[in-house]
């Protein structure tokens, strides 16, 4: 779970804060706090994963509360004004929301949010004890994926879709390519295109610029057509 604290001046916008945060599966409110003192104190005292936090409020403001920081969570901005995007960007915050913030681009920050913890939580060489499967986001659940019912993933831009054998309908999910390659188990899995990883056990035949996972053709490109080989020990035809 990411502990997350919530920081805004105005009661009415940290209850809708609250709200929100309380429909996202995988963050944990630690507190709830009206000026960026308290919230200080709260950093002080346990560790915080990552904060919403208002910029303009009285005395100290958001983006001043961050430049004291030492040490500092993921942030990410909810404010009513668009002009301190760019000095908010600048002070690496995950993501920058304008009031009133939509649930759907709201739960869209917080993905990001996850993925950036996931990297930096994630423990070096995580897959010698892997235990054959892992989750992902999924509207708001957190859905088990079994590796060994994986035919092959595709990429779609920000999100990625994963094929099963078990089921005809593909699980949908924010996350990145590169993030989701270094989940799975490397003897296991293959990129064969920046936007496709096929599952080796999954594969019926081979050719030169292709791939093919039962009735599915998928492409292979000039960059991995040498994973290819090193696979079937020989020039695709």
């Amino acid at each position: 779970m990411i502990q997350c604290l919530a920081i805004d001046d105005e009661p009415l916008a940290l209850e809708l804060l609250e709200d929100n945060i309380s429909k996202v599966p995988y963050l944990q409110l630690v507190a709830a706090c009206d000026n960026a003192m308290d919230a200080m104190k709260i950093l002080q005292q346990q560790p915080i994963d990552l904060v919403f936090l208002d910029i303009q409020m009285p005395g100290l403001t958001g983006l001043q509360f961050i430049q004291t920081l030492r040490e500092k969570p993921m942030f990410i901005l909810v404010t009513a004004y668009e002009k301190y995007a760019l000095e908010g960007f600048e002070l690496d915050v995950v993501d920058y929301l304008v009031k009133p913030v939509p649930l759907q681009r709201f739960i869209k920050a917080c993905n990001k949010a996850n993925e950036l913890y996931q990297l930096r939580t994630k423990p070096a060489h995580s897959t010698v004890n892997n235990p054959g499967y892992f989750f992902v986001n999924v509207d708001y659940s957190q859905l088990k994926v079994v590796f060994d019912d994986i035919t092959y993933i595709e990429g779609l831009k920000d999100y990625i879709k994963i094929h099963l054998k078990s089921t005809s309908k593909a699980i949908i999910t924010r996350m990145s390519m590169k993030l989701l390659e270094d989940e799975l188990p490397p003897a296991a899995f293959i990129r064969i295109h920046k936007s496709y990883i096929v599952s080796v056990k999954h594969i019926t035949a081979v050719r030169k610029n292709s791939v093919f996972i039962d009735a599915a053709e998928l492409p292979v490109s000039d960059n991995y057509r040498d994973k290819m080989s090193q696979l079937t020990g020989k020039t695709g035809q």
